[in-house]
């Protein structure tokens, strides 16, 4: 355990796991999506689902999604931001899925010209963890650089991704590769040591059946 496990982060909010932890998931899932977002569903499960109002989880969530950080006064009137921001959003609450993280939600976003579903829970001290994107599983915690791929389930992909963050002198820290059935779309989150250049998007997306590619960094 260390000091920021005991302590937690700097933070608007009684809660690290309702609130901060909160903050990051929307935050995570709004990168993932990649632009603004216009539509929401979030459904709250478990603890952050009949403890969450108290804590100012809802709050915390829409908060992220508009790109908050979990320090941010703003934190405080998400709501009136959203709206202001032109956030359509709709909050739901399941109390009880055993099979979950017991602070976990589910964003259901649409942008411009993107959607996407990202699952994840809030494990303590403000750190997060994302477990699925899109009906695929996947876990990863957004505290390193990350590079997300949708591809096809082909040999190849995996070694020519490698080999350009290789080229780049990155080293990956973790890589998990996820497909619903063989042959068909996978996707691949990778965590690295080394910050992303910035071309490194383009250059993943010129790789033959890579469908989208997504960078960030914390």
């Amino acid at each position: 355990m260390d000091i920021f496990d005991i302590i937690g982060p700097v933070m608007i909010g009684p809660s690290s796991s309702h609130t901060a932890g909160a903050v990051r998931l929307g935050n995570l899932a709004r990168k993932i999506l990649g632009e603004e977002p216009k539509k929401a569903k979030i459904i709250l499960f478990n603890s952050f689902a009949r403890t969450g109002r108290g804590h100012g989880t809802d709050k915390a969530v829409i908060a992220g999604l508009l790109g908050f950080t979990p320090d941010d006064e703003r934190i405080k009137t998400a709501f009136e931001e959203a709206r202001r921001r032109g956030l359509a959003y709709q909050l739901f609450t399941e109390e009880i899925d055993e099979s979950l993280h017991p602070n976990t939600a589910t964003f259901e976003l649409e942008g411009t010209s993107k959607k996407t579903q990202v699952t994840g829970c809030s494990i303590g001290g403000g750190r997060v963890k994302v477990t699925a994107i899109d009906g695929f599983d996947v876990e990863f915690s957004g505290e390193y650089p990350t590079i997300i791929t949708v591809h096809k389930d082909r040999p190849g992909i995996v070694a020519s991704v490698t080999a350009h963050l290789a080229q780049e002198g990155i080293n990956i820290a973790q890589m998990r590769v996820s497909r619903k059935k063989r042959g068909q779309e996978a996707l691949m989150v990778i965590e690295t040591d080394d910050k992303l250049p910035e071309a490194m998007k383009e250059i993943l997306e010129n790789i033959k059946d890579i469908h989208r590619v997504i960078t960030f960094s914390e």
